[in-house]
């Protein structure tokens, strides 16, 4: 029972926090009440009580690349992203409010995770894009010598009006080339981890509901939920943290391919 009730303490802020983190975070203060419990008995409470999460239904894309607007290059091919504030990461998804959508921009530090600048809209326009950026250039403005910006194709982030934002922060710019959702992975990831674990899939009744519960989840997102791409540190301590993040996988390099590479299209 005491198993149970901190679960249900820590899926109170994080409703979808999954076996592996719980049984990180439920270490220490089970030790406190002389308790030793593996992630095998763990899942096996969990899934007695009914704890186990359930994946939720597909988000439609929200990506429309066939507009005329100037199409950067992808600069993240075989590059390893190795330090903060080298690149950021953009992407736009989908909630569902009443009968219709709303539309969350996203900008994400690329190594800590870090949610640096976010705005949900009404409409799939640029201006919640911008709004993003406005919030990740205001609240962030330490960076590294070279601060890449990437996303895809879409007509937002294309559009002369966020160009011209990026290029006047003297960020360099870099989209998505393929198809191919490894391309922006990191953006993609967050984006799920937001729907599931903090139910953001969930429909709405109306947008102001919805906009509190994005400041909440992201909030949470930053300071509550370790991430395995960080050494199991929170996306805030992993921002300030003076020492290599150890990722607990073999971080996948996009590769160019062979038909690029013969025609030395990016090179």
């Amino acid at each position: 029972m005491l198993v149970l009730d901190l679960v249900t303490v820590l899926r109170r802020d994080v409703p979808g926090l999954g076996t592996r983190k719980l049984h990180l975070l439920l270490a220490e203060p089970l030790a406190q009440s002389g308790i030793k419990l593996g992630r095998d008995k763990l899942y096996k409470i969990l899934q007695t009580h009914g704890f186990i999460i359930r994946q939720g239904r597909q988000i439609p894309q929200t990506t429309d690349s066939n507009h005329r607007l100037h199409k950067n290059p992808n600069l993240l091919i075989d590059r390893v992203i190795s330090a903060l504030r080298q690149v950021w990461v953009s992407d736009i998804t989908y909630l569902f409010i009443g009968l219709g959508f709303g539309y969350l921009s996203l900008i994400t530090d690329a190594y800590s995770k870090l949610i640096v600048g976010y705005r949900l809209h009404p409409f799939l326009t640029a201006e919640g894009s911008l709004k993003a950026l406005d919030m990740a250039l205001d609240t962030h403005l330490e960076r590294g010598e070279e601060l890449i910006h990437h996303s895809d194709r879409g007509s937002q982030y294309c559009s002369f009006d966020y160009v011209r934002k990026l290029k006047g922060a003297n960020i360099l710019i870099s989209m998505t080339q393929q198809g191919d959702p490894y391309e922006n992975a990191i953006a993609e990831r967050v984006n799920g981890i937001l729907k599931t674990d903090f139910r953001l899939n969930r429909v709405f009744v109306n947008f102001e509901e919805a906009e509190k519960a994005v400041e909440k989840s992201i909030y949470n997102y930053n300071h509550l939920r370790p991430h395995m791409s960080c050494d199991y540190l929170t996306p805030a301590v992993a921002h300030q943290s003076e020492h290599p993040l150890k990722k607990h996988w073999k971080p996948k390099v996009y590769k160019r391919s062979k038909s690029v590479q013969d025609q030395g299209q990016f090179g």
